[in-house]
């Protein structure tokens, strides 16, 4: 089923920084749902505070993309990925503080997660976690248009997450990138 929409696993053939990220999913009380990470704020972080998948970047020690997702989801929330099923690949994004020239190529890799207890232990870059039922982000009346506060007045596509927290920028287009390839494109544009 969404494993036909998905692509297989990748080479590692970038010759920039590069990241990856895991989504994972679940079936929740109104049916699958993803999980996030909100951002701990701190200074000097340009993606303090936002909505994100778990993961970060490539180190040397990785030997793929793969093994940074797992490695990097294990740091941040505690969670072995070992314990999931892996669908397969997102489309590559480039992100990027905005207004910046540092870019990297993340790598999103999407995993099923079909066990009752889902048990985490965060990290001091992570400050919540939160499931979102996917019906949430396909909600046209939670499409906003926002302003994440480092960057000023400039407005950015959005997903209204709950009363403070709006899914937008990178993880975004990722989200985008699922919704496209399972046949319910997001209309936020």
């Amino acid at each position: 089923m969404l494993k036909t929409f998905l692509d297989e696993r990748r080479e590692d053939n970038h010759l920039g920084p590069t990241a990856a990220v895991a989504a994972v999913m679940r079936l929740g009380e109104k049916g699958p749902e993803v999980l996030f990470i909100e951002r701990a704020v701190k200074d000097g972080d340009p993606w303090s505070g936002q909505m994100a998948f778990p993961g970060g970047r490539t180190e040397l020690k990785d030997k793929s993309s793969l093994d940074t997702a797992r490695r990097e989801t294990l740091e941040e929330i505690g969670f072995d990925l070992n314990q999931t099923m892996i669908l397969g690949c997102l489309s590559d994004q480039e992100g990027g503080p905005k207004g910046s020239s540092q870019k990297l190529l993340v790598t999103p890799y999407l995993y099923w997660y079909d066990q009752e207890n889902f048990t985490t232990s965060l990290n001091h870059e992570v400050a919540a976690i939160v499931w979102v039922p996917l019906e949430n982000l396909f909600d046209e009346s939670r499409h906003i248009q926002y302003a994440y506060p480092p960057l000023g007045n400039q407005l950015w596509p959005g997903i209204q997450i709950d009363s403070k927290r709006v899914v937008w920028g990178l993880t975004l287009r990722m989200i985008e990138d699922l919704f496209e390839r399972v046949g319910f494109p997001l209309k936020l544009r």
